[in-house]
């Protein structure tokens, strides 16, 4: 990038307060609701020095209003939301994995199901910038944590116009519209990371998007094997009321974080990760007479193999054990969490560019 880039975005001449120009940008439907910091040409040309990429690269369309991301439209968002230029990159990364075709923002920005984007950090660039993986990872208190995912949900509503009520038809939508952003706990990891087992060398980089709906957490400190605790998590994934078992055939990803515990126990009881999704594969079913005629019936989307006129037929949580996600994540204690994804979206995983 040019030591002095000419920006082509347009100004607004504004002599006023910051309190000023953040009602300003609310009322013009330019933020969050929470108070953002002002773009000013200074702070957007500091911000793009974060990257080596040119500001007029196209990093993809966001509908439904079909806006361009370029570098530097996503700069301004990134410094609105609060980000440290060393973020920039990172930032980039989740906008070209929200904008690759599986991942299906269109649908994501505008469904009445409240989807919105996880952000997963892994590799060098997680630790450096101190992106939270262990204790409270979807908690509070991490500036790269929160304005990473910020800055991202800023792109989908100032590029991609996805305004509450008007274009993004969330019944009730979740606190991840605001920022949702970890980094996966390799350290205590027992498995291979998350982009290793989605073919990226060891140590790489990596931003992986996954469009969820919520979050569920599951405890269980109780029992005293990796078996034991894999029955609790699978007993929490049989719900008529979660789209997921309906939609299978459409090869729709499943996300469960582990916590580092759990993880360890499972480990030391035999399981390698590919056996973990084997096993949730094989035990979180649901018989066809339980979902039918209800939930997301109406839009069933099976493979063939599925018998839909068999009520003892028990229906898998997805197509394919390669279809469940896992990663390692949090702190102490023996919690994880399943975050049911939207019905149409498929992760991806992009490197991060310096």
């Amino acid at each position: 990038m040019s030591s002095n880039p000419q920006l082509r975005s347009r100004r607004l001449q504004v002599s006023a307060s910051t309190e000023a120009i953040n009602d300003l940008y609310y009322q013009r439907g330019w933020t969050d609701g929470l108070p953002i910091v002002p773009p000013s040409e200074d702070r957007v040309l500091e911000m793009l020095r974060g990257s080596e990429r040119d500001p007029s690269e196209v990093l993809g369309r966001f509908p439904p209003g079909d806006g361009t991301a370029t570098v530097e439209k996503v700069a301004i968002n990134a410094v609105m939301a609060g980000c440290d230029p060393s973020y920039f990159p990172v930032v980039l990364a989740a906008v070209q994995g929200v904008c690759t075709e599986g991942f299906n923002v269109g649908g994501i920005q505008s469904t009445t199901g409240g989807a919105a984007p996880l952000v997963i950090v892994n590799g060098q660039a997680a630790t450096r910038l101190q992106v939270n993986s262990d204790t409270g990872v979807f908690g509070h208190g991490y500036r790269a944590n929160a304005t990473i995912g910020r800055a991202l949900r800023l792109v989908m509503r100032n590029i991609g116009d996805a305004i509450p009520g008007v274009t993004d038809k969330s019944t009730l939508g979740h606190p991840g519209k605001y920022t949702m952003c970890i980094a996966e706990n390799e350290g205590r990891s027992p498995w291979a990371s998350l982009p290793v087992e989605r073919g990226y060398p060891a140590g790489t980089s990596t931003v992986t998007v996954v469009g969820v709906t919520g979050f569920h957490q599951i405890s269980d400190m109780t029992v005293t094997s990796g078996r034991d605790v894999l029955d609790t998590i699978c007993s929490s994934l049989v719900s008529p009321g979660n789209m997921g078992h309906y939609v299978i055939g459409r090869e729709t990803h499943m996300l469960l974080v582990i916590g580092p515990e759990h993880a360890q126990e499972m480990y030391e009881d035999g399981f390698s990760k590919d056996d973990v999704k084997a096993y949730v594969m094989e035990n979180a079913r649901i018989p066809v007479g339980r979902l039918r005629g209800r939930g997301y019936w109406s839009s069933r989307t099976w493979p063939t193999w599925v018998n839909e006129h068999d009520d003892a037929y028990m229906v898998p949580p997805v197509s394919s054990p390669r279809n469940i996600l896992i990663v390692v994540a949090g702190g102490d204690g023996r919690h994880s969490a399943w975050l049911p994804t939207w019905s149409t979206t498929r992760a991806a995983t992009v490197p991060i560019l310096d």
